[in-house]
C-alpha cells in the first residue's frame, strides 16, 4: 500500500530483464537507493514494483505483460522518461494521502491545463469513461500515483480537473506534462469495494438493483 506522496522523482529505462530506475537522493532523504532491500515495494508512477534487483542508483524490476499493457511504464520506459517514486507505506507512517494499491485501473489523457493566480489546473479524461463513476467532486484520485483531490467532474463522468498546489506541481514529475500525454489513474479504494458490496444478489444469484425501495426494504432508510 502507498499514500500518493511522491518521496521521489527518477528516470526509468528498459533492461534485459523489464526495467531499471535511476535516481539521486536529495541531501538528508531518509528514503535512498542504498536503503532498499529485494521484495520491497515501489510505486513507479502509481503502479506498484518489486525490486528484484539493486543497483547502486536505484533498482531493477520484473514487470509482466498485464503491467505493461494497462499502464504508461512501457512507453516511458523505451524514451527514458522521468517517473514519480514512492516507497511502501509502513503502518507507523503518517498517512497524509489516501490508500493507493497500486494497482493502476486504467489509462488517462491530459486534456487541458491552465496556469492560475494561485494553481494550476489539470483536465483529465479517461480512456475508458466507464471508470468516471468511481470519481466524484471531492473525492481522491492517483494521477501517475500522486495523490490529488477532484475539484469537479464532467456530467457523464468521462472526465474530471484538479487544482494542483505549487509544491506538488514543482515536485513531481506533473510540471512535465502536456496536452494529450498519457497518465496512469487509479481511483479511490472505497469506491470500488462501495459498488462491489453493494451489488447484492438475490436468491436467483441476479443482482438487485440498489434504489429506494431497495434501500428501505434493507433498513438504510
Amino acid at each position: 500500500m502507498f499514500t500518493g506522496l511522491v518521496q521521489a522523482t527518477g528516470v526509468i529505462r528498459r533492461s534485459p530483464h523489464g526495467v531499471q530506475l535511476q535516481w539521486a537522493a536529495a541531501p538528508g532523504a531518509t528514503w535512498t537507493p542504498a536503503s532498499l532491500a529485494l521484495g520491497d515495494s515501489v510505486a513507479v508512477d502509481g503502479v506498484c514494483l518489486t525490486v528484484a534487483g539493486r543497483l547502486a542508483d536505484g533498482f531493477r524490476a520484473d514487470v509482466s505483460e498485464e503491467t505493461l499493457g494497462r499502464t504508461t511504464l512501457a512507453a516511458k520506459a523505451d524514451r527514458g522518461a522521468r517517473v514519480n517514486l514512492e516507497p511502501a507505506l509502513r503502518l507507523a507512517d503518517r498517512l497524509g494521502g489516501h490508500l493507493v494499491s497500486g494497482h493502476v485501473d486504467g489509462l488517462g489523457v491530459v486534456r487541458a491545463i491552465a496556469r492560475q493566480a494561485a494553481s494550476w489546473r489539470l483536465e483529465l479524461a479517461w480512456h475508458n469513461p466507464a471508470y468516471g463513476r468511481y470519481v466524484c467532486e471531492k473525492a481522491s484520485v492517483a494521477v501517475d500515483g500522486i495523490s490529488l483531490t477532484v475539484a469537479g467532474c464532467d456530467p457523464d463522468g468521462a472526465g474530471f480537473w484538479i487544482a494542483v498546489i505549487p509544491h506538488t506541481w514543482a515536485s513531481t514529475t506533473l510540471a512535465q506534462l502536456a496536452v494529450g500525454d498519457g497518465v496512469n489513474l487509479e481511483a479511490d479504494l472505497l469506491a470500488k469495494y462501495t459498488e462491489r458490496l453493494l451489488a447484492a444478489t438475490g436468491p436467483s444469484g441476479a443482482a438487485e438493483p440498489i434504489n429506494a425501495p431497495w434501500l428501505a426494504d434493507h433498513g438504510w432508510i
